[in-house]
């Protein structure tokens, strides 16, 4: 199954590493197929640069050790948003999970919430790790 990961699940995992992430790291490597948008990538590269500028290289160590399919992300605003989501800037997520015709989205972004779609599953880790782990 193929998984694409939000920049928020991103941060967390890089600056915030927990057991429980740890494991749900594990399983999606063990088990499952990681795929990383672009925009999700640039959007991390701008929030660490705002919070967190000393450890712009930790970003760099976590991409070179996980492996995963990359995906470029094309100008959201040339496509029509028919999710009526709360922020805008979440629109390139959904539209890059759909392109990859991945089969779950994982965000810890409770703006995706109300969101409705057959492909892809929209899920938190916990949630995933809930219904995937063996």
């Amino acid at each position: 199954m193929e998984v694409m990961l939000d920049t928020n699940v991103l941060f967390s995992a890089i600056f915030f590493p927990s057991e429980r992430m740890n494991g749900f790291f594990s399983l999606l490597a063990k088990n499952h197929s990681i795929v990383l948008c672009s925009y999700s990538l640039e959007e991390l590269y701008r929030v660490t640069k705002r919070k967190l500028p000393q450890r712009l290289s930790d970003i760099e160590i976590f991409l070179l050790k996980l492996p995963y399919r990359f995906v470029y992300t094309p100008r959201s605003d040339l496509v029509e948003d028919n999710f009526n989501l709360h922020d805008p800037a979440d629109y390139p997520i959904i539209l890059s999970a759909m392109i990859a015709g991945v089969d779950i989205l994982i965000t810890g972004d409770h703006d995706f919430d109300d969101v409705k779609l057959e492909k892809p599953e929209i899920m938190t880790p916990s949630d995933f790790i809930n219904a995937y782990s063996v």
